[in-house]
């Protein structure tokens, strides 16, 4: 009886115990699940053969898209690790521009290699210590297998941008956007000095009407209003610029004053005043040899009034009004000017030159464009067009990716192959290390490896191909040394170049036409 009672005691205490382990697991799983779901709705976009999303947001207005990091910002997710693979994305998208679904996908598939290991009894901080010297293992893995790159390679640059934009709505504008993400770029940098690109300094303008190959270049300054005059000029060569944060309209009284107007010649003399006061504004900047005025814009009142207006017109200077506040330097940088606060320094030391200064049309809108300033700054503009807005933002969106891929090349000089190749050959090498190891690291370090299968297996399915045969029938070239061989390329490329789409003897389905892969990362 005693022994039973003591027996009975023994086993409410295991009880109690495994209650208590029970709510973190519980919780852990419930968080691998959540990344999991969010990991598995985005894996269909990944790749050139992957399919466009179509969101709806709460004010009923569609984006269509195949972007990781646009597709999970419009997603209402609320659980928090869920969130977590959101944030991920986000930083991607800052710090490399493009693989935004990639990292995303991989991420989800290293969070269900970690679930088996927990199942297995192997603690979460031994998963997490293993994971990072995985980590540390595959970068130097792909640094071994990646291509120095010269930026004097113009080829191997169009090439990366182009790998960039073959996976978008816009890919069969490649041959476009291309060569005007690789020369922006390289406008504003020095490639012998510098190792890093401020995508401030590409000021991008979108500009309904026309289609997509109407795309373009300027060097030097667009904005996106039109001029302000009504009868004055609309173009102007050999201009003398000057860019004023003061405003060109009567005077106002503060916020708590007014003024009261009692009679007809009390109202006379006001107009009189603001008359005068107005003219003798336009009078000193004509003074000056100024014939192009930039005018900020203003919150407490116009910066430019109908008078001043006409002032302008009748002394025939082209005037652009409302500049943003957050484009002043961007402004000041490609004019070489700087803002003038008061009528009293405008002076024509503080003007700036230009060969010509004309309004043009784009669509059904207007827009001003400088250009031949005689101080250039190493700034440049694109303006991108499209048919509709739809298009606009997915060009947008796409020659963001590719600006930020030519960025990343200027970073770090390397290329590196895409369609799963460098996946698959990290999961290889880390196999062969694993088989090295002891303990729980020799676990980990397989379950870390098989996890980075996902990219070349997500590639195949979403190409139409048999994923399991592709896969294994990649993992057999590679173990035969071909480390450049992608999952859908039925050869292997030379060092410098991208995988191509062709047909695979891994498959017996027909390949999909040739078009440039995607690489699975950043470069």
């Amino acid at each position: 009886m005693t022994y039973a009672k003591a027996a009975g005691k023994a086993g409410g205490a295991q009880g109690l115990m495994k209650s208590k382990n029970s709510k973190p697991e519980e919780i852990r799983k419930s968080n691998i699940q959540a990344a999991k779901a969010l990991s598995d709705a985005v894996r269909t976009s990944l790749g050139p053969r992957g399919m466009d999303k179509m969101i709806q947001d709460a004010k009923n207005e569609v984006t269509i898209t195949n972007d990781g990091a646009t597709i999970l910002n419009q997603m209402n997710v609320v659980h928090p690790a869920a969130k977590m693979l959101v944030e991920l994305s986000k930083a991607q998208d800052i710090e490399a521009g493009d693989g935004t679904t990639s990292v995303v996908v991989m991420a989800g598939s290293l969070l269900d290699a970690a679930d088996k290991l927990l199942i297995k009894g192997i603690h979460p901080t031994t998963i997490s210590e293993s994971f990072q010297k995985a980590a540390v293992k595959s970068v130097e893995i792909l640094t071994s297998m990646a291509t120095p790159l010269d930026l004097t390679d113009r080829e191997s640059l169009l090439k990366a941008a182009n790998t960039s934009l073959c996976s978008k709505v816009v890919s069969q504008n490649s041959a476009e956007l291309s060569p005007i993400a690789v020369d922006a770029v390289l406008k504003i940098i020095d490639p012998a000095r510098e190792n890093n690109v401020n995508l401030k300094d590409i000021k991008i303008i979108k500009k309904i009407g026309g289609t997509v190959d109407d795309t373009e270049l300027v060097d030097g300054l667009v904005f996106e209003q039109k001029a302000a005059n009504i009868n004055g000029p609309k173009k102007c060569e050999k201009a003398k610029i000057g860019f004023i944060q003061f405003c060109v309209s009567p005077p106002k009284t503060d916020m708590d004053n007014q003024v009261v107007v009692s009679d007809y010649s009390a109202m006379d003399r006001v107009l009189r005043e603001e008359r005068a006061y107005i003219l003798n504004i336009v009078k000193q900047i004509k003074k000056a040899g100024c014939n192009v005025l930039l005018i900020q814009k203003s919150i407490l009142r116009d910066a430019l009034s109908d008078l001043a207006t006409h002032f302008f017109d009748k002394m025939k200077i082209m005037v652009v009004k409302d500049i943003e506040r957050e484009d002043v330097d961007f402004l000041c940088k490609t004019l070489g000017c700087r803002p003038i606060a008061s009528l009293d320094h405008f002076t024509s030391e503080n003007l700036v030159s230009a060969e010509m200064v004309e309004e043009i049309q784009t669509g059904a809108s207007k827009c001003v464009k400088i250009t031949g300033m005689a101080t250039p700054g190493k700034t440049c503009s694109i303006i991108i067009r499209g048919s509709n807005k739809l298009m606009l933002e997915e060009a947008d969106r796409s020659l963001h990716d590719a600006l930020c891929v030519i960025r990343c090349l200027v970073k770090k000089r390397f290329l590196i192959a895409g369609g799963g190749a460098p996946e698959t050959e990290v999961s290889r090498e880390l196999m062969l290390h694993a088989n090295t190891l002891t303990g729980a690291d020799a676990y980990c370090f397989k379950a870390f490896a098989e996890a980075l299968e996902i990219i070349p297996y997500t590639l195949a399915e979403n190409a139409g191909l048999n994923p399991i045969g592709t896969v294994t029938e990649l993992r057999n070239r590679h173990a035969q040394g071909r480390r450049l061989q992608g999952s859908m390329s039925g050869r292997e490329p030379s060092p410098t170049s991208w995988m191509r789409m062709s047909s695979s003897p891994s498959s017996s389905a027909p390949a999909p036409s040739p078009s440039p892969a995607r690489p699975s990362g950043p470069s």
